[in-house]
């Protein structure tokens, strides 16, 4: 066994990065153990060659290359023309289940490789009946922000999201379709029908020096968009952190701290501490194969449902996608409306991207070549709405070992939430009733509802609790009574409020990793 007098964070996600920078700030010997996974060199040759040069000297056969391997995938949930950060599903669930979508990552980084890079907090109202007040997030939300760029500005949302004090980033260059939207949004009165709304510029974790190349969805040659992948290979070159690439298989308490037992059969790992952080799914197996009262009883995830409404702006388009541009979202569009829901409601608008087309062609076409600059036109007037609502409305996802003798996985059964399409249907209609007044015309037939667990917005396996039952963890994210363990990933939070997951996530995870 190694390093027994220091801690251990599973995963090199947000929320094991921002779990390990919390106790490296405490002057703790941290060992990070993560399964490390990596682009493959192939691809990775690809970026590289992007990255060498200024974006109007890449080479024309490098660039195709590059975009067609990510048009590749079906799902687009990739980058740089590779699946490296996804586990494939049937890795994770056995036996499959066609009504849901459950994807982990023993990526170096994990998930933080594929994210939208979409960065709020949760509204303190979504947070009431947390035993965390909000008021304790909020100086671990400005710790992470010091930890990640926010590229952004003062928006309207800061209002009910109680956000007004991070400090920013330079804003991503403002693209022209961008631009007036924003200004038309602005435009709009807050107050609809019985509805409030609170819009403004999106904000991502994109760094300082983003060339606007609108490789955005493709993967991010030059690494602006945040992903701790970088952070963590920079303090491991720095000497601050050991690293251990391994894929944990169980934890052991001992009287005098944690044992962690690897699946390549090496000698265990042992630490005064350990801190889960190997996102909801690996973090429930993990437990389930560390407790058998655990494994017994199983879990249930919450999940944060999505759709997607489109529309056609009013305003004259030109060549949206001409010159420096990003495909990254827009803006954001919070609100909230008694007669949906007493909670808030998150919308992520996106502009053109050069995906429009294809699929579009690939949805309606029929294979006739003749519609493709009808598509092309369409495209150019094209935002699309993601929205999202809380987790109280949606589905709900029942975990427990897989049956059988298969090894670390996961079966799963969907639970209803029987007025989640009420909900979202009067979502969408609310919303697209304010945006029309911004010159947005939503398409509500040709909208579509992402299946449970799609949205990556999950969590709530082994929420935090001021009495914790069974299936429940403290404030510092301890199960069962544990005293050397703690979950921090979104395994621990009581709801999976509507607005984005990763900053809220990391924010947590610092908490409890300061506070222990």
């Amino acid at each position: 066994m190694s390093r027994p007098e220091g801690d251990i964070v599973i995963g090199s996600g947000p929320a094991g990065y921002a779990a390990a920078r919390a106790l490296l700030d405490r002057g703790r010997a941290v060992t990070i153990v993560d399964a490390g996974g990596k682009l493959e060199p192939e691809n990775d040759a690809l970026r590289r060659a992007l990255a060498a040069t200024e974006p109007q000297d890449w080479p024309v056969d490098v660039l195709n290359d590059f975009r067609a391997r990510q048009r590749a995938i079906t799902d687009s949930i990739g980058r740089f023309g590779s699946r490296f950060a996804l586990r494939s599903r049937d890795a994770v669930v056995h036996p499959p289940e066609p009504g849901v979508v459950l994807q982990s990552s023993h990526a170096l980084g994990g998930l933080s490789n594929v994210w939208g890079s979409a960065v709020l907090p949760w509204s303190p109202d979504d947070l009431m009946e947390w035993p965390v007040p909000a008021a304790e997030l909020r100086p671990h939300y400005r710790a992470v922000a010091e930890l990640m760029p926010i590229a952004g500005c003062a928006a309207s949302y800061d209002d009910v999201l109680d956000a007004g004090d991070l400090p920013f980033a330079k804003p991503l260059p403002t693209t022209r379709q961008g631009r007036r939207l924003v200004e038309r949004l602005a435009a709009v009165g807050r107050h609809h029908g019985d509805g409030e709304y609170w819009a403004g510029p999106a904000r991502q974790a994109v760094g300082n020096e983003c060339r606007a190349c609108g490789l955005c969805l493709y993967g991010c040659p030059y690494g602006q968009i945040f992903t701790t992948r970088h952070p963590v290979q920079n303090l491991l070159q720095a000497g601050r952190i050991a690293y251990e690439k391994a894929e944990v298989v169980s934890i052991r308490e001992t009287d005098g701290g944690v044992v962690l037992h690897l699946a390549d059969g090496r000698p265990p790992i042992s630490g005064a501490r350990v801190f889960v952080a190997a996102g909801v799914l690996e973090t429930a197996r993990l437990m389930f194969e560390s407790d058998a009262e655990s494994a017994r009883r199983g879990a249930i995830l919450k999940d944060s449902r999505h759709f997607f409404t489109p529309f056609l702006q009013r305003w004259p388009a030109g060549k949206t996608g001409a010159g420096p541009h990003h495909t990254l979202a827009l803006a954001f569009v919070e609100f909230r409306d008694p007669s949906v829901s007493p909670r808030l409601v998150h919308n992520q608008l996106y502009g053109w991207n050069d995906l429009y087309q294809q699929e579009m062609a690939q949805k309606y076409g029929h294979g006739i070549s003749a519609l493709n600059p009808i598509f092309g036109a369409v495209s150019q007037r094209l935002i699309v709405a993601q929205t999202f609502l809380h987790s109280d409305h949606c589905a709900r996802i029942a975990l427990r070992p897989a049956p059988g003798d298969v090894a670390r996985r996961l079966s799963v059964e969907v639970l209803p939430a029987p007025g989640y399409d009420r909900v979202a249907g009067l979502a969408r209609k609310r919303l697209m009733a304010w945006l029309r007044r911004a010159g947005l015309y939503g398409i509500g037939m040709a909208g579509h509802v992402g299946q449970p667990g799609s949205s990556f917005h999950t969590g709530g396996t082994f929420p935090m609790a001021r009495a914790p039952g069974a299936g429940e963890t403290d404030t510092l994210g301890r199960p069962g009574g544990a005293g050397h363990i703690h979950l921090v990933d979104a395994s621990v939070v009581p709801t999976v409020p509507a607005s984005t997951i990763t900053f809220s996530v990391m924010a947590n995870a610092h908490r409890i990793a300061s506070s222990v």
